[in-house]
């Protein structure tokens, strides 16, 4: 023990104890001690989170790029009946690998071995895998070298609760052939009508709804059967005559028929009719003539008008194109002469007024002389289109006051005993473009006058065209579909708006048919939609009597003193229109089928909404792209 405490023991004690100290309260050498010591663990740890989020980042973008590939290929795929598998596959697989791979770039991340499959199922969904492989950065000094991630996707494209209104323009022109087709534009119509009904029916979802309604229109629609009796006024007032004199009869008539080709197989021919002429309304009625033309309108221009006989002499009539069996004829009446059978006709002079109804929807009747007009019913005295209500010359497009312009609000329901609120009637055989004669000569009147000259009759001209009756949303299979679109004929001029007015009237979920239109479940709300369809730019005519009566006479919403011209008050109203009707939600698609769009029409719309088709093929791919986007394009899984 003493050893221990020898000099020298104490001596060599010291300058140990020294070092400890100054080692103990020298922090950098202390620091890197416990560094050196802990530099693998660290290494592991930071290398394994490192690592670890580079997997879940690579594994969310293979997820997203999946998607995005099953997504496009299904949306290219589109219908079952329009995808043929020896054609088509690649087509679709390209599109879905497109999509993929810029999604999911090759190499992205350092991965490796990328790869993506797709398969189209039997209920025509489309599944994908995809694999990478992600090595390790930090993890492979410790063993792990990559690790390989792979994902499953899938799409499907499903129609939900789909409420359609297709508003279609079957004025005059649609019986006209575009270049390169070789039916009438009205023919193709139909046939891609009944195409896209067939492709939303094969991806309506077991469980949805899908339901139709269509407008025709041209110079009116035909919506009287759609109107509740209150919604119809028990009065209005028309430009029309009335007869003073006494007695009168019928005198006939022949004429010969000539059909000259214009294009397709139908030789020509001539047959000879008889005709009818009334003293009442100033026209011919004209028998179906002998040939297989379908039936005709004629505008008859009368040299004279003695008060004692039906008109004598030589008539001419305006020539129409008409269309039968994929063939077109132009057709007219030419060197006709009146042939009498009877001339017992009594002098009479006509007042030329506007004379006002008071019963169209209480069974009273109209009696004049020679004539005797039944209203007892407007259900069936009138041709089922209407007169717009109460409405005035807008002069502020940004402040349209719609309780003046009740024509372009869409959902208030008419006020029984309220005018201005309900529809007409419309009643073409009584009206007159006071005071245009047949000729050509003369000016719009509002004034009444009496004289023995005849003025132009709009049903008699063919300027009073009325469609077929609108359709209510309702569903509709392949056969009732086909039994509607068959039926529609072309005629008249191209009014818009109100094309616009009603389809949004039938769509509106807030409005005249709010407990047809309501969404069905409020966890299942139903996509509506709105498809335009138009051959031609807006084209009114100042003779024509449409949904606001002989507008310069009338006067409702353009006179001839007007800043703009009726043309341009039309397409202002159909733009308002097309607004109001988005607010309900609705989704506006445009198509020009055989002419051009115009900034109203591609407005209306929207970007991505509107297509322009110069012939079928085109019209096809327009409604199918149209029947892709509505369907509900959705992941799986």
């Amino acid at each position: 023990m003493l050893r221990l405490f020898s000099p020298f023991a104490k001596v060599r004690a010291r300058p140990c104890r020294g070092l400890l100290s100054r080692l103990a309260h020298d922090r950098a050498g202390n620091t890197l001690i416990i560094v050196a010591g802990a530099i693998v663990p660290l290494l592991a740890l930071v290398g394994g989170g490192v690592d670890v989020g580079r997997i879940y980042l690579v594994q969310s973008r293979l997820q997203q790029a999946c998607d995005a590939g099953v997504l496009g290929a299904r949306k290219e795929l589109g219908t079952i009946g329009n995808f043929n598998a020896d054609t088509d596959t690649a087509r679709v697989a390209d599109k879905g690998d497109r999509l993929f791979n810029v999604n999911f770039a090759d190499g992205i991340y350092s991965s490796v071995g990328r790869d993506f499959t797709m398969a189209i199922e039997e209920d025509q969904s489309v599944s994908g895998h995809a694999t990478v492989t992600v090595p390790m950065a930090i993890m492979q000094f410790f063993g792990q070298t990559d690790v390989a991630l792979s994902v499953d996707c899938q799409a499907q494209l499903n129609a939900p609760n789909t409420d359609i209104v297709m508003a279609l323009d079957v004025t005059g022109s649609m019986n006209e052939t575009n270049p390169g087709d070789s039916s009438p534009k009205i023919a193709i119509l139909k046939d891609v009508v009944k195409q896209f009904h067939a492709t939303m029916a094969s991806v309506q979802q077991a469980g949805s709804r899908i339901r139709y309604g269509f407008v025709p229109y041209s110079t009116n629609v035909n919506v009287g059967g759609l109107l509740k009796d209150g919604w119809v006024a028990t009065s209005w007032t028309y430009p029309s005559r009335t007869l003073v004199g006494t007695g009168g009869s019928t005198g006939t008539f022949t004429y010969n028929t000539g059909s000259t080709l214009v294009s397709g197989g139908y030789s020509t021919t001539k047959t000879t009719s008889a005709a009818t002429y009334n003293a009442f309304t100033g026209g011919y009625t004209c028998a179906t003539p002998a040939s297989t033309l379908t039936a005709q309108t004629t505008t008859v221009s009368t040299t004279s008008t003695p008060v004692t006989g039906p008109p004598a002499g030589t008539r001419t009539v305006t020539t129409y194109n008409r269309a039968y069996n994929g063939s077109v004829y132009s057709q007219a009446l030419s060197g006709s002469t009146c042939t009498l059978t009877t001339t017992t006709y009594t002098g009479y002079t006509l007042q030329w007024q506007t004379i006002s109804e008071p019963s169209l929807a209480a069974g009273s009747e109209w009696n004049y002389a020679d004539v005797t007009r039944d209203t007892s019913d407007w259900r069936t005295a009138s041709n089922g289109c209407i007169e717009e209500r109460e409405t005035y010359e807008v002069d502020d497009w940004d402040n349209v006051d719609l309780t003046r312009a009740r024509d372009l609000d869409i959902d208030t329901v008419p006020s029984a005993g309220d005018p201005a609120t309900q529809w007409k009637p419309q009643y073409p055989g009584i009206v007159y473009d006071r005071a245009i004669a047949w000729n050509g000569s003369g000016s719009f009147s509002v004034a009444a006058v009496q004289t023995t000259a005849e003025y132009v009759n709009p049903w008699n001209g063919g300027f009073a065209a009325c469609p077929a009756p609108a359709r209510k949303l309702a569903t509709m299979d392949a056969t009732g579909i086909a039994a509607y679109i068959d039926a529609l004929q072309a005629g008249g001029s191209t009014y818009h708006d109100i094309g616009m007015i009603w389809a949004g009237r039938l769509l509106s979920p807030s409005g005249l048919y709010a407990s047809e239109n309501a969404d069905v479940s409020p966890t299942r709300p139903t996509s509506r939609h709105l498809i335009f369809l138009t051959d031609g730019q807006t084209a009114p005519l100042d003779l024509s009597y449409g949904a606001y009566g002989v507008e310069p006479i009338a006067r409702r919403r353009w006179s001839p003193s007007s800043p703009l011209t009726l043309a341009q008050t039309v397409e202002k109203r159909f733009s308002f229109a097309c607004e109001e009707v988005k607010k309900k939600n609705v989704t506006v698609w445009f198509i020009a089928f055989g002419t051009e769009l115009n900034p109203v029409m591609t407005q209306c719309a929207g970007e991505g909404h509107f297509f322009e088709a110069k012939d079928a093929p085109e019209l096809s791919a327009a409604f199918e792209k149209i029947a892709r986007s509505i369907g509900d394009l959705r992941l799986a899984k």
